[in-house]
């Protein structure tokens, strides 16, 4: 009985993952064009004709049109069911850990935005500062009413994240952006000491790695830059889910 319950609800979050998905679709893409996220509707970005609602079932109308516009045969972005399939992923890893708790409410928002924050990283290089702000509003709402770590740890992990990614883009001298500073005090403030500090090695391993080999494979140079919005959002989803298991694998060792 039991399981079968947590068989529909893997279901259903997984149906109101793809659906997220397709909202914070229109998201980034709106954001990235410049046009309102309310108006206008749904629309082709090349012929501009209106979408209808067969042609904006998540996942499944990309498939059944090919990934092609049924009315101008332009083709869509790969980013399009890839964000789809990736916000079920976060529903649905949230549920697994957390089933339906108010816990799993507050990471699958946290990591819906960070998954905005990331694709428009990749897209623009740029982190938007009404996102982070978004981001920090809704990490202060949770600390102060559904509090996961002490107020103290908290607060070290948003000046230590803070004041390590400021001091490396004073060092660096434009090599770490402003976006990327505040990002991380927020990631801080939710992850709290000393888990920050684990969010901080995974980032630089992460992203110095993909670096090499981006390089390696003649993908970017040594003066190319590499968005790191991306790093900080998997180092703290890993931190996140996974924390104390890295911890004692990296003691032991």
């Amino acid at each position: 009985m039991l399981q079968g319950v947590l068989l529909w609800g893997y279901g259903i979050v997984a149906a109101a993952g793809l659906v997220a998905g397709s909202f914070l679709n229109v998201v980034v893409y709106r954001y990235l064009s410049g046009e309102s996220i309310v108006r206008p509707a749904s629309h082709c970005p090349s012929c501009l004709v209106p979408l209808s609602a067969k042609d904006l079932v998540p996942l499944l109308s990309y498939l059944l049109l090919r990934g092609r516009c049924r009315h101008c045969r332009t083709g869509i972005p790969l980013r399009y069911p890839l964000m789809e399939a990736g916000t079920a992923g976060i529903f649905l890893l949230c549920f697994h850990h957390y089933t339906f708790t108010p816990a799993f409410l507050q990471f699958a928002v946290l990591f819906s935005l960070l998954l905005v924050i990331s694709v428009i990283d990749l897209e623009r290089h740029l982190i938007p500062n009404r996102l982070v702000l978004l981001l920090l509003g809704w990490v202060i709402l949770w600390q102060l009413f559904f509090p996961r770590i002490s107020t103290l740890s908290a607060l070290g992990g948003f000046f230590t994240g803070g004041f390590l990614f400021l001091a490396i883009a004073l060092l660096s001298k434009g090599g770490m952006g402003g976006g990327d500073v505040k990002l991380m005090a927020v990631l801080g403030l939710a992850s709290g000491l000393p888990d920050v500090l684990l969010v901080f090695m995974l980032a630089f391993f992460s992203g110095a790695l993909v670096g090499v080999l981006l390089i390696i494979f003649k993908q970017k140079t040594r003066k190319s830059p590499l968005p790191f919005g991306p790093f900080l959002s998997l180092a703290f989803l890993g931190t996140t889910f996974w924390g104390p298991c890295i911890w004692d694998g990296y003691f032991l060792v």
